[in-house]
């Protein structure tokens, strides 16, 4: 990879867990953007966005419409919304009907920004109990991006990265506590 100018992170059932084990070990002078894709129910204000930014120092957000990505900041979608990322490396909320039953759908913002970034994108999908994600990743390596999986054996619903890995080739299959040095490697 020349450039990481993006890190997409797409998550279901037990994918909450990772994030907390992987947050606190994360750079703080990360030189792109995180964006985290859960599937989340819409409702009543959600506590996610405070539970991730008590493990880090990055800042963490919800994202909201036509805000421009910035390095060294997190992003969590909004429930009840596809986000994609625009040309202008901007972010857009759409309230279209469900993909994989969820909205957020995985699949909408891996492709989206693979659009957008390209080869410069990384994306990790990590546990959950459907396809979701599965089709974004086929389409983030179509355009010679990095697709990063957890380790299905240390999920704790294996088979969305079980799915993923059946439907394409990804370029490193990690544990949670691989993931931070990882991520950590794409801004050096």
């Amino acid at each position: 990879m020349k450039n990481c100018e993006a890190l997409v992170i797409g998550g279901s059932a037990g994918s909450l867990d990772v994030l907390l084990k992987v947050l606190p070990d994360i750079d703080l002078l990360l030189p792109f953007p995180i964006i985290i894709v859960l599937h989340r129910k819409p409702g009543k204000d959600s506590m996610l966005t405070q539970l991730l930014s008590a493990k880090t120092l990055l800042k963490v957000k919800e994202l909201e419409e036509k805000e421009k990505l910035t390095p060294a900041h997190i992003y969590i979608a909004p429930p009840n919304y596809h986000v994609l990322i625009e040309n202008n490396k901007t972010f857009s909320l759409d309230a279209s009907e469900k993909i994989n039953f969820s909205r957020p759908s995985i699949d909408v913002t891996f492709e989206s920004a693979s659009d957008v970034f390209s080869e410069n994108l990384v994306c990790l999908l990590l546990s959950g109990a459907n396809s979701d994600g599965t089709k974004g990743v086929q389409k983030v390596k179509e355009n010679n991006g990095i697709v990063i999986i957890q380790n299905p054996a240390s999920a704790i619903v294996p088979f969305m990265p079980e799915y993923a890995l059946e439907h394409c080739n990804a370029d490193a299959i990690l544990n949670a506590d691989e993931m931070a040095n990882y991520i950590n490697q794409l801004g050096k």
